[in-house]
């Protein structure tokens, strides 16, 4: 008997997924960093030192650009609009999990807008957009340009009052903010829809003259992080708990 071969729908792509493990690691790395650091094993400043902040929006632009490819390679594959809703309702209520975790961790800071907040947003214009096929290239730069553009307008020209609403909570989802809000992650709509469309952009060019690079097979090495990347939303959740948890129970051993 003949191996049955996967609907559209739920096939899905080792290297895409290996790309996002990889991205899980990296993240883990950094927050497992983090938390030393916040339990006093180490003495670092996670929120200006540019060795952590550049490798933050290093390991959030990898996130939004594998979120990009996989919705464009979904809608490819002919992912419905109720299996869309079904996913993104997942991510909202894992974006609403991390936001109750970091009130009862960080309640002066806690997570209001983080990555999984700025995916769930991006993801329905995605979603909207992404058959616009190559011009999501220019999207993106267009972004990132706006983006820039009009934070040196906010900082040189524009009205007290409007700085002040624009870096408001209620607001500042937008991106348009002359300085970070006090939160333990924040991820924008701008500039990082931008990165989102690029995402998109590649999803397209693999699901069709790039497809043969999809086809190619996984070094054995690599399937570990596939795996990984498959469960990418359930370890995201489950992570942090896990490395403070232990973290606890070490200085409790140690008596700190």
């Amino acid at each position: 008997m003949s191996r049955k071969t996967p609907s559209p729908a739920s096939h899905r792509f080792e290297t895409v997924d290996a790309l996002r493990g990889l991205a899980m690691v990296w993240m883990t790395v950094f927050h497992f960093c983090f938390d030393l650091n916040q339990f006093g094993y180490l003495q670092q400043n996670f929120y200006r030192d540019p060795f952590w902040t550049t490798q933050r929006a290093l390991i959030v632009g990898l996130f939004l650009l594998c979120a990009g490819m996989g919705q464009a390679l979904a809608l490819a594959q002919g992912q419905s609009w109720p299996r869309f809703w079904r996913r993104w309702v997942q991510v909202v209520g894992a974006a609403l999990l991390v936001s109750a975790g970091s009130l009862w961790m960080f309640p002066q800071s806690y997570i209001y807008f983080g990555v999984l907040h700025g995916i769930a947003l991006m993801l329905i214009v995605l979603r909207l957009t992404v058959r616009w096929g190559r011009w999501l290239w220019l999207l993106g730069v267009v972004v990132v340009a706006v983006k820039l553009l009009a934070v040196y307008a906010l900082e040189t020209a524009a009205p007290p009052l409007l700085v002040d609403l624009l870096n408001s909570r209620p607001l500042s989802w937008l991106g348009l903010v002359t300085q970070k809000p006090i939160t333990e992650d924040f991820v924008p709509l701008l500039p990082w829809l931008g990165v989102m469309w690029w995402g998109g952009a590649i999803g397209g060019w693999l699901a069709g003259p790039g497809a043969a690079f999809l086809q190619r097979p996984l070094p054995a090495l690599l399937r570990p992080l596939a795996l990984l990347g498959r469960w990418s939303l359930s370890y995201y959740l489950l992570h942090q708990p896990v490395m403070i948890g232990a973290l606890m129970a070490l200085g409790w051993v140690l008596g700190r």
